[in-house]
């Protein structure tokens, strides 16, 4: 059982006083899904940020634990080698290197040492074959010049590869069609199944009925003000944030989070 713990988390962006998470208090154990819902700059991208060990932002109390192990101690790619994963909102294109030589270096360095070539290459073929991916799309540059779907799809073929322990996923659904989004789901649930812990940041509970969460968490201001089981998504997906006064910031692009968090 492996359980990831946030205590009292606060933080901002390096070099500014402006504070984006302000005392986060969350628990994701093996086999959970929990879902973090809310408007727009309320700070959710910047927790998994914060998890994953971006530099854009600095920790300035609180705790980030992995099985008693200090996330905040670690730099990026130890913490991808003690079991966190992250699905960024907006997949980095890397012209020069194709997609599969990107994949085999992740896993050799994740697991230690190079995968055999013969056996890398039916581990990868048998995942691209779950997430109906042409074999051919491995020889691609990296995220250059993909679809929102394609890039999804990417995404959860890592996280096949790389089994982590922790995945936060960003927005993952951003992007999909209907067959790209249950091809995605199908891949979540299966990694879900095998033990994986996921923190999911979705505006839509379009996503969360395909990937069903154990938890949903309404995120504001930098903290979790509510938490509940699955049908707590499909309510706010009927009346939006209003019973908890939260303001749509999506009209109100020039608020203090939304200048630094999009």
């Amino acid at each position: 059982m492996t359980t990831l713990e946030i205590r009292d988390l606060h933080a901002s962006v390096i070099d500014n006083d402006i504070e984006i998470l302000n005392g986060v208090d969350l628990t994701v154990r093996s086999g959970e899904v929990h879902a973090i819902m809310g408007p727009n700059g309320s700070g959710k991208s910047t927790l998994a940020s914060c998890i994953a060990g971006h530099p854009k932002y600095t920790v300035t109390s609180g705790s980030i634990t992995l099985d008693g192990q200090d996330l905040l101690a670690l730099s990026v790619d130890k913490r991808a080698k003690a079991g966190v994963f992250l699905a960024m909102q907006y997949p980095v294109e890397v012209p020069g290197v194709s997609s599969s030589n990107f994949l085999r270096t992740a896993a050799t360095a994740i697991r230690g040492e190079a995968p055999k070539l013969r056996n890398w290459v039916k581990e990868l073929n048998g995942a691209m074959t779950r997430l109906e991916m042409d074999a051919a799309f491995s020889q691609r540059d990296l995220n250059v010049g993909w679809s929102g779907g394609e890039k999804r799809r990417h995404e959860i073929l890592q996280l096949e590869l790389l089994k982590p322990e922790i995945a936060l996923l960003d927005e993952t659904d951003s992007g999909l069609d209907v067959d790209a989004l249950r091809v995605v789901s199908e891949g979540i649930n299966r990694s879900v199944s095998s033990g994986l812990g996921v923190l999911m940041i979705t505006h839509y509970s379009r996503i969360l009925r395909y990937v069903r969460p154990d938890f949903v968490h309404v995120f504001h201001e930098g903290t979790i003000v509510e938490s509940g089981p699955s049908s707590l998504a499909d309510e706010l997906e009927e009346s939006g944030y209003a019973r908890f006064g939260i303001e749509d910031l999506d009209n109100h692009p020039n608020t203090a989070v939304d200048a630094v968090n999009g």
